[in-house]
C-alpha cells in the first residue's frame, strides 16, 4: 500500500489549497516545500510588491493633495519604516499558509528538497515515499537573460529586492512586464529614479490604447522609459558604484541598482522529472485540458509549471487558485474538469492599475471575429471626478452580442474587472448586462456606460423614433 494517498511538492498557492482540500476531505496527503511556506507569492511576489506599492501609492497622494485644496507635500521616505510595513503585511498573512495550521487540517508537512524515485515515487530528506496521485506544484522564478557582462555584475529580482535595505538612488529595470512597471512605479513613488528598459513595448500583451495612458502617467511621475530597444551587455560603472547597461543602439544607461524583470521560468530542474517519466516542454510539465501528465498519469501539475496543450503557462496566483480547483476535482473525487481559459483577468497594480480579461480587440480580429469596441472615458465618470483623477477609461470588446474581451485602465481597475469576467465565462448577453444595476457613483459605471454606447444607436434610431410616435397616438 502505498505510503500517501497524495504527495503535494510546492507549498505555493496551488499545493497549499490542494493539501487544504485533501486533508479536511481525510486524505492521507503529504506536502514538501524546499523553502518557505506560502511560496513566492507571499514571501517574494504579490504580497510584498503590492504592500510596497501602497506605501508608494499614499506617497503621491501627499504630494498631489493639492487638487482637493489640501497643502501638497513631499513626503519623507522612511526606507526602514517602509521595509517594516512589507514586512508586517507578510507576517500578518503567514499563519494562513503555516506549517502548524496544515499539520493541525491532518496533512504531513516535510520541509526538505523533493526528487522523483520512480513513477511513483519521492525522495525527500533521504527518505522514499510512495502515493496513488502526485501534484507537482513548485512555482516559477525569475528568468534571467543571457546577456554580455551580466553574470558580473550584481543584478536583483523580484526575489530579493525587498530585501534591500537601502532605497536606491535610481532603479534601472530591464523589463517593461507586470513586475518591471510595479516596482518602476513603487519606487518612483518612493522617490528612487527609475529607468525601464524594454525590448519590445511596455505591458505589451495588453491592448495598446490602453496602455498609453499609463506610460503617460509612468511618465509624469519621472519614471524614464526606452521601448524597442535591446540591451547588448551590462558591465559595472567605473568606479563600481552600480551597473552601466549598454543598449543596442549605443547609447549607455547607468545607475545604482539593476533589476531583472524579464519573465518567468518554471522551477523543475530538481526534480529529476525523467526518472518520474513526466514530459516537458521548455514551458513547464505538458498536461491535458485537466492538469493531468500526458506521460505518467499518476502526476498532476498546477500553477506556473503546467503548460496544459504546450501552449504555455500562466504566472497568476489566481490562475493558480483556479489550477488547485481543477485537480481537487480530477485527483480527490474523480470527476471530468478541464480549464477553460477564456476569462482569465490579469491585472497590473500601478496607479492608474491596468486590467484585462478575454480578447483584446487586436486578438479578436486576429481571431476572425467581427468585433465592436466599446468605450466610455474616466473623464465622464462623476465618481473619478468628484475622486480628481480622470486618468484612463473601460473598453469592451463585443462579438455576437456578447461580451468576449475588457480592458480598464484607471485607479481601482483590479477591482473593476470582475463583472466582466464573469460575462465572459458565462457568455452573458450584452441585454441582460445593460439591466444590471451599479450603485451611484461608482468608477464601474464606467463599464455600464460602455455598454450603453452599444444600444444608443439603436434605441434613438428613426425606426425606434418612428414607433413611440405611434404609439404615443394610442390611447390610454
Amino acid at each position: 500500500m502505498p505510503d500517501f494517498d497524495l504527495i503535494v511538492i510546492g507549498a505555493g498557492s496551488a499545493g497549499l489549497s490542494i493539501t487544504a482540500a485533501a486533508a479536511q476531505l481525510g486524505v492521507r496527503v503529504a506536502l514538501i516545500e524546499r523553502d518557505q511556506m506560502g511560496g513566492d507569492c507571499l514571501n517574494t511576489g504579490c504580497v510584498p510588491s503590492k504592500a510596497l506599492l501602497a506605501a508608494a501609492h499614499a506617497a503621491d497622494a501627499m504630494r498631489t493633495a493639492g487638487r482637493f485644496g489640501l497643502g501638497a507635500v513631499e513626503p519623507t521616505v522612511d526606507w526602514d519604516g517602509v521595509r517594516v510595513h512589507v514586512r508586517n503585511a507578510i507576517t500578518t498573512i503567514a499563519p494562513n499558509d503555516s506549517i502548524e495550521r496544515f499539520r493541525d487540517l491532518g496533512a504531513t508537512v516535510i520541509l526538505g528538497e523533493a526528487r522523483f524515485a520512480a513513477p511513483d515515487a519521492i525522495t525527500v530528506n533521504g527518505q522514499r515515499l510512495t502515493a496513488r496521485r502526485i501534484v507537482i506544484a513548485t512555482g516559477s522564478k525569475a528568468f534571467v537573460p543571457a546577456i554580455p557582462g551580466l553574470a558580473e555584475v550584481p543584478y536583483l529580482t523580484n526575489a530579493s529586492i525587498f530585501a534591500l535595505s537601502v532605497r536606491p538612488a535610481h532603479l534601472l529595470i530591464l523589463g517593461g512586464g507586470p513586475i518591471g512597471l510595479e516596482m518602476a512605479d513603487a519606487f518612483a513613488g518612493l522617490g528612487s529614479q527609475v529607468t525601464i528598459i524594454e525590448a519590445t513595448t511596455i505591458a505589451n500583451r495588453d491592448d495598446p490604447e490602453l496602455v498609453a495612458p499609463l506610460r503617460a502617467a509612468l511618465r509624469a511621475r519621472g519614471v524614464v522609459i526606452h521601448e524597442n530597444i535591446a540591451v547588448a551587455g551590462v558591465e559595472n560603472g567605473p568606479l563600481k558604484d552600480g551597473p552601466v547597461l549598454r543598449l543596442a543602439d549605443g547609447r549607455r544607461v547607468s545607475g545604482s541598482h539593476l533589476l531583472i524583470a524579464t519573465g518567468r521560468k518554471p522551477s523543475l530542474e530538481a526534480l529529476d522529472l525523467p526518472i518520474g517519466q513526466v514530459a516537458v516542454s521548455r514551458q513547464g510539465i505538458l498536461t491535458d485540458a485537466g492538469l493531468r501528465s500526458i506521460s505518467n498519469k499518476r502526476v498532476f501539475a498546477a500553477g506556473d509549471v503546467a503548460d496544459p496543450h504546450g501552449v504555455g503557462p500562466r504566472a497568476f496566483t489566481h490562475v493558480a487558485g483556479y489550477h488547485a480547483g481543477i485537480v481537487i476535482r480530477r485527483a480527490l473525487f474523480r470527476l471530468p474538469a478541464r480549464i477553460d481559459d477564456r476569462a482569465v483577468p490579469r491585472v497590473t497594480y500601478t496607479n492608474p492599475a491596468l486590467a484585462q480579461v478575454g480578447l483584446t480587440e487586436a486578438a479578436a480580429r486576429q481571431a476572425g471575429l467581427t468585433v465592436s469596441a466599446l468605450r466610455w472615458p474616466m473623464a465622464d465618470n462623476d465618481r473619478a471626478v468628484a475622486d480628481a483623477d480622470t486618468t484612463g477609461l473601460v473598453k469592451l470588446v463585443v462579438h455576437a452580442n456578447r461580451v468576449v474581451g475588457a480592458g480598464i485602465v484607471a485607479p481601482g481597475a483590479g477591482e473593476m474587472i470582475g463583472q466582466w469576467t464573469l460575462a465572459i465565462a458565462a457568455g452573458t448577453k450584452l441585454s441582460a448586462l445593460a439591466g444590471l444595476i451599479i450603485p451611484y457613483p461608482t468608477r464601474a459605471e464606467a463599464g455600464k456606460r460602455a455598454l450603453g454606447t452599444w444600444f444608443t444607436p439603436r434605441l434613438f434610431s428613426d425606426r425606434t423614433r418612428l414607433l413611440v410616435r405611434l404609439l404615443a397616438r394610442l390611447p390610454g
